[in-house]
């Protein structure tokens, strides 16, 4: 069972992180800190964070409100103790697409499909990550395209497939795609087996599908 000392050393490690600019500590600050809910990896890690900012998020990891509070309860209570998961539980997936110019898909995800840039890495960057609502996307520099672009046309092998909850929301993305001058391998379409969806192309060729149910 965690005790202060270990709990203190763990809000320390958390401050190095921070300091260190480790993107996984990003998504633990952002899910456990309120003022930190809306903003990207990257604002996280450029924001200031103080040792007490550590220490209040090692609290809320353990149930309580502030560390005062942790320091409180540890001398009377014992720390809640979840019991082990009997089984993994995968909690989100990152396509990871193929490009060619990394500054270029990450003006064409930003200004026509409405992405910003989760971080960028390198100089020149030969790896990004962008991210709408939920939705992250991982891009990965190469040299030439990985699928022969006849091929993947023909056969729609698809890139990502991205989906929303409402017919009313796939039908107004659509819309703004469209009215940001967006190239479609396929416009708005329903599909036999319940969905409506479109393709749209990416500077490479990538096919991104975007889908939600049709009524």
């Amino acid at each position: 069972m965690p005790n202060l000392e270990n709990l203190k050393k763990q809000a320390k490690l958390i401050l190095r992180w921070h300091r260190e600019r480790h993107y996984p500590v990003a998504a633990q600050i952002r899910e456990h800190l309120p003022r930190f809910l809306n903003m990207p990896d990257s604002e996280i890690l450029a924001a200031g964070f103080k040792l007490s900012d550590a220490q209040e998020m090692v609290a809320r990891q353990q149930g309580f409100d502030s560390w005062q509070a942790l320091k409180s309860g540890l001398s009377t209570t014992s720390l809640k103790v979840k019991s082990s998961p009997s089984k993994a539980a995968i909690v989100s997936a990152e396509p990871q697409l193929f490009v060619t110019d990394i500054k270029r898909s990450c003006e064409f995800l930003r200004e026509k499909l409405g992405f910003t840039l989760v971080f960028s890495y390198g100089k020149p960057p030969y790896y990004a990550q962008v991210g709408r609502d939920a939705a992250r996307l991982n891009l990965r520099c190469v040299e030439r395209p990985v699928i022969e672009s006849t091929v993947r046309d023909r056969e729609e092998l698809l890139s990502v497939s991205m989906t929303v909850a409402t017919a009313d929301e796939i039908k107004l993305l659509f819309l703004e795609f469209q009215s940001a001058g967006v190239a479609f391998h396929q416009t708005l379409k329903k599909q036999p087996w319940g969905a409506k969806n479109f393709v749209v192309k990416d500077p490479d060729g990538n096919l991104l599908l975007f889908a939600g149910p049709a009524n």
